[in-house]
Order: structure tokens, then C-alpha cells, then sequence
């Protein structure tokens, strides 16, 4: 093949190259482009008696974000900020550095917590949940049932004083009363008045231990023993103080009531 032919024929198989480029670019141009077909979200299901009624994606996912705010809710609207509070103290004034450990500390505060939030908790349950579960009311209004409870519980441990002071911060007029207040002030004033009553208990619950420790190093200086930790020797016999006088049952016995009011 000569040189002539040779670029006749590179020549022709560009052309049918270009040719059928253009004509697959044509053929796309002119082809239906499918769409992806797929479930769709709802965000809404219909109305019923009670009001509007969301899926149970978006249920699910409001019940996650709502979780977010649970141990906010736990430790500042609760009984849980005294409990353990009181027993980290009587920990400490024990002198046991991880005796009981924090998990323990922390469950049975939880519980603890349980107990003395139960008839509240019933109450928002029958009052707020109970209803919008059975769609006689919307979330708005059970929002609003379910605060009262946990308001009356709140006044109840709040000090005036404290409440005075967050509103007075918050410029809130003077005929505000504490039971419209509302929870950006009745919350932390209710969070100030529980700190203080923890530590009023822990430091009752601190007098006979530093008496046990006072009495101990006394006779250990008397004996010219000061390489003997007086901790150390201390800790016997405040455990068995604790054991005879039944300690445990006497704290958490004094803990719970002191919600009673």
C-alpha cells in the first residue's frame, strides 16, 4: 500500500469516528433521562382528633433530639442534684476514697431519683403523655400539662430568696409571681436552692466523722505517734459508727423525705 492510501484510509476511520460520536451525543440528547424512583419521607399522616399526626421517621427523630436533652433535664429539673451531692459528701466524710465507687454513687442516685419523682411523674404521665398518646389533645397542649407537675415540684424546693434573685436578673415585673414564672428563672433558682440544701446536709453529715478524726489525731499526738496517719486509724471507727447507727438507712431515709412537703 502506497503512502497516498494509507492516509486516505486513517482519513476515513476519523470521519466514522466523528460520525458515530455525534451520533451517539444525538441519541442521548433525545433519550428519556430516567429519574431515580425511590420511597419518599412524609412528614405527616393525616390529621386526627387530637391534631396533627407525624410519621414515625419524624417521631423517631424528635424522640433522638428530645434525648439529647435528658440529662439536662435530669440533673437541673430533678431530684438527682441533691441525692448525689449528699452522698459523694458522706463519701468523703467516710473518708474511702473509692468506696462505694462512682457507678454506685450515680445508679443509686438514679433511683433514688425515681422514687421521689414517681408521683410527679404519674401526674405528667395521666395528665400530658397519656392523652396525646391517644390523640385527644396536640403536642402544644400536652407540653403545657406536662410543665405543672413538674413546676408544683420545683416551687416546692425553691426558695424565695433564690427566686427573687433570678428575677430580679431577669427584670421580670414585680406581680410575677413564682408559679407564672417562666422556666429560664424558676429553673436555676430551683438548681441554687437544691445546691444549697445539699451542703447543708452534708455539712451535718460531716460533725460526728470530724469528731472521730479530732478525737483520734488528739490520742495519737498524746501517744507521740506522728508517723501514724490519723486517717488512717480514723477510718475503722468511723465505718463502725456508720454500720451501728445504720447509716445508709438513716441518709437515704432523711434524703427522701426531705422532698416531702
Amino acid at each position: 500500500m502506497s503512502r497516498a492510501d494509507s492516509h486516505t484510509a486513517l482519513r476515513a476511520l476519523a470521519v466514522a469516528a466523528g460520525l458515530g460520536l455525534l451520533a451517539s451525543a444525538a441519541w442521548a440528547q433525545g433519550a428519556p433521562v430516567p429519574t431515580p424512583q425511590g420511597p419518599t419521607l412524609p412528614l405527616m399522616v393525616g390529621q386526627g382528633a387530637g391534631g396533627t399526626s407525624y410519621s414515625v421517621p419524624i417521631q423517631t427523630l424528635l424522640f433522638f433530639t428530645a434525648l439529647s436533652f435528658l440529662p439536662a433535664v435530669l440533673l437541673l429539673m430533678t431530684s438527682f442534684t441533691r441525692i448525689v451531692i449528699v452522698l459523694s459528701l458522706m463519701r468523703q466524710a467516710l473518708g474511702t476514697q473509692s468506696a462505694p465507687p462512682n457507678q454506685v454513687i450515680v445508679g443509686l442516685s438514679l433511683f433514688l431519683t425515681l422514687f421521689v419523682m414517681g408521683p410527679t411523674l404519674d401526674k405528667v404521665y395521666a395528665e400530658a403523655y397519656g392523652p396525646y398518646s391517644r390523640n385527644e389533645i396536640t403536642f402544644d397542649q400536652a407540653l403545657d400539662k406536662g410543665q405543672g407537675p413538674m413546676r408544683e415540684f420545683m416551687l416546692k424546693q425553691t426558695r424565695q430568696s433564690d427566686f427573687e434573685l433570678f428575677a430580679k436578673l431577669a427584670k421580670l415585673p414585680a406581680e410575677v409571681k413564682a408559679q407564672d414564672a417562666p422556666f429560664r428563672v424558676l429553673v436555676p433558682a430551683f438548681v441554687t436552692s437544691e445546691l444549697k440544701t445539699a451542703f447543708q446536709i452534708g455539712f451535718m453529715v460531716f460533725i460526728p466523722f470530724l469528731v472521730i478524726d479530732m478525737v483520734v489525731a488528739s490520742v495519737l499526738m498524746s501517744l507521740g505517734m506522728m508517723m501514724l496517719s490519723p486517717v488512717l486509724v480514723a477510718l475503722p471507727f468511723k465505718l463502725m459508727l456508720f454500720v451501728l447507727a445504720d447509716g445508709w438507712n438513716l441518709l437515704i431515709g432523711s434524703l427522701a423525705a426531705s422532698f416531702a412537703q
